[in-house]
């Protein structure tokens, strides 16, 4: 099965998250797993991300820490997300050496470009719909992804409202990857196991 699924997770990290993680990995379509947790404080965020590292290496999914370089490489994290405020993209780059660097680029060209030209892994366009995670979020346009794909050699993540209804929309646009997050741990009707299998 093709991994297209960017997996961010909740906002809180309960007792029974790393069983749920477990679980959603093992379906094998995540590629990557973001760890976003923005109120928290760091020593807390590495003994979470170390605990999640031990799963994510058991099922070869990419784990990537999201604003902070430095707890990245303590814990030895396959690379970082950067929003558009966030540490440079260079500092981050020199830092990390050689791990995945990816951005955030909202709906905007000019960002997708300075990224590129900072050799940036990836890059991630949305918010394109409402999402939970970020309720404030700018919006995004499908034709900033049809943009990309024509005019960016990069791996493109598709960010914000995406569930099972709506996602190979996102794929046929030019994302290689969608990013999920609400629909897999918040969802009213299914559990975490059963939601990632929605996505094919």
């Amino acid at each position: 099965m093709k991994r297209l699924i960017y997996l961010i997770s909740p906002n809180k990290i309960h007792n029974n998250f790393y069983d749920d993680l477990n679980k959603v990995l093992s379906v094998k379509n995540v590629k990557f797993f973001q760890l976003r947790l923005k109120k928290v404080k760091k020593n807390k965020i590495i003994k979470i991300a170390r605990e999640i590292k031990k799963i994510t290496k058991k099922y070869k999914v990419k784990l990537i820490i999201n604003d902070h370089p430095d707890i990245s490489k303590i814990i030895n994290a396959d690379g970082c997300h950067l929003g558009q405020n966030d540490s440079k993209i260079i500092i981050a780059k020199n830092y990390l050496k050689k791990k995945i660097i990816g951005v955030t680029c909202h709906n905007s060209k000019s960002f997708a470009k300075i990224a590129v030209q900072n050799k940036v892994d990836y890059l991630a366009f949305g918010s394109f719909g409402k999402s939970k995670l970020k309720p404030n979020a700018k919006k995004a346009d499908l034709n900033i992804l049809k943009w990309a794909k024509r005019n960016i050699k990069k791996p493109i993540v598709a960010i914000g409202g995406i569930n099972n209804l709506n996602y190979k929309k996102f794929i046929k646009f030019g994302a290689k990857y969608i990013a999920i997050s609400s629909y897999i741990w918040d969802n009213p009707k299914l559990k975490p196991e059963i939601a990632i299998r929605k996505f094919k």
